[in-house]
């Protein structure tokens, strides 16, 4: 064989291991997220280091998405001296969340967990879902909550016209049917609701100006628009609470 025919056996045999390795690590990825879907793996190390609440310390559990992991770092400044946790995880949907449930909230012992979800099951993160999807796995997260005596906070999802990352779904009117179900959900089984949608929404359905930095995601401004309305949501389930 010719100089030139080793050299082109050697280029192929390098791009063949070069592909090879590149597939073997995309498999390894997908599987690495198949084996841990929910992402159970995320909070587990911080639920550890949490422990038990404090005999006076009344625990608060975010429990969402991206719009509550990014709310997460600003709790101290928006509801200081609060025993707020922020549980959320970006992109997720309502199973994913329904799955890490007891481990990242109902093992925490909250007073009150804050639910908002939804808007990821809309937008197909996980794939199709319906609003019946959705509203199974909100009320089941509310049965598990309310069957380990923690108080609900029922979130309605925040407004948005268009998903930047999954454009011409329509997602105004879905929401506005999502948070109709959901506000009459709480009402029927003795959660509070944290109507955010009401305070931010623009004449179109979505976000209004300013309270978001890409149509769903807020900005400060949005989660100051937010604080006050979840935390008179969170006074009413302790009173609830307390009386039960």
């Amino acid at each position: 064989m010719s100089f030139r025919g080793q050299k082109m056996m050697t280029l192929r045999s390098s791009l063949a291991i070069g592909f090879f390795l590149a597939a073997t690590s995309v498999v390894n990825a997908q599987a690495t997220v198949q084996a841990d879907w929910p992402n159970l793996a995320r909070y587990q190390k911080a639920n550890a280091e949490l422990g038990a609440p404090t005999p006076n310390e009344t625990r608060v559990v975010f429990m969402g998405n991206s719009i509550t992991e990014a709310w997460a770092p600003l709790f101290a400044k928006e509801f200081p001296g609060k025993s707020y946790v922020g549980r959320g995880i970006s992109g997720q949907t309502s199973p994913q969340m329904l799955l890490r449930f007891r481990q990242d909230v109902v093992a925490l012992r909250p007073a009150v967990v804050v639910i908002l979800a939804g808007t990821n099951d809309i937008a197909g993160n996980t794939g199709p879902s319906t609003l019946e999807m959705i509203e199974d796995n909100i009320a089941s997260m509310t049965e598990i909550a309310q069957a380990n005596h923690i108080g609900v906070v029922l979130s309605s999802v925040t407004p948005v016209y268009d998903y930047p990352w999954k454009k011409g779904l329509e997602p105004a009117p879905k929401i506005v049917a999502l948070n109709a179900w959901i506000k009459a959900y709480a009402a029927r089984v003795g959660a509070s609701y944290a109507d955010y949608h009401s305070a931010m929404a623009d004449s179109v359905g979505g976000m209004r100006a300013g309270l978001a930095r890409d149509g769903v995601h807020p900005t400060e401004a949005g989660y100051q628009t937010m604080a006050p309305i979840v935390e008179r949501a969170i006074a009413e389930a302790l009173a609830g609470r307390t009386k039960r």
